[in-house]
């Protein structure tokens, strides 16, 4: 049974970072974001990476979350969410 207790606690810690609470930048769609993203992970994530993620890797995350992790967002909320992202948090394209 103790041998559960990591696992647990991982998963305790998980859900609380996920309930913090972060301050993003206000604007369009910002909603989506912060009802489909924070579901499952902090909102500072966002703002952790937006110093190298363009709007292509913007797009590549929202699609990897619903994919590969099975984030419940369907294509109009998809598309607000990169929509949010690529305008407030996007890095510029390298040249």
């Amino acid at each position: 049974m103790l041998r559960y207790l990591p696992l647990a606690a991982m998963l305790f810690a998980s859900s609380a970072f996920a309930q913090e609470e972060v301050a993003l930048k206000p604007g369009p769609d910002l909603d989506a974001v912060t009802t489909s993203c924070a579901t499952c992970h902090t909102l500072n994530y966002i703002r952790m990476n937006s110093s190298f993620l363009t709007l292509d890797a913007w797009k590549a995350e929202v699609s990897k979350m619903r994919e590969a992790y099975g984030a419940p967002i369907d294509d109009q909320t998809a598309a607000a969410i990169t929509r949010y992202l690529s305008a407030n948090y996007a890095a510029p394209p390298k040249s």
